[in-house]
C-alpha cells in the first residue's frame, strides 16, 4: 500500500519523500518561485483601485516606490507620479 500512496497519490519516490520530511526538500512541481522582487498582489490591487494605476506602470517599479506612492496617497491624496504634487483638495 505504501508504494501505491507514494507513487499515485503523493507522486513522489520513495527517496524523494524521506527528503521532504527530513530535510524539508520540498518536491519539484514544477511551479516556478514567485521573483524575489515580485510586488504582492494586495500592493497591487490597492495601487489599481485606489491609485487607479496601469499595471504596466506598477511593473515597472519596485516595491520601495510602489509603498511609497500609496503612503503619499494615503497621506496627502497624492495620485500622480510626482512626489511633490498632491491632488487638488476640494
Amino acid at each position: 500500500m505504501w508504494p501505491h500512496i507514494l507513487r499515485d497519490q503523493l507522486d513522489v519516490d520513495e527517496a524523494t519523500f524521506w527528503a521532504c520530511v527530513r530535510d524539508r526538500a520540498v518536491p519539484d512541481r514544477g511551479v516556478p518561485a514567485p521573483p524575489s522582487e515580485a510586488l504582492p498582489a494586495d500592493l497591487v490591487h490597492l495601487l489599481i483601485s485606489n491609485l487607479g494605476l496601469d499595471e504596466t506602470e506598477i511593473a515597472r517599479m519596485d516595491k520601495e516606490e510602489a509603498v511609497g506612492r500609496l503612503r503619499r496617497y494615503w497621506m496627502e491624496g497624492d495620485r500622480s507620479g510626482d512626489p511633490g504634487s498632491t491632488a487638488p483638495s476640494e
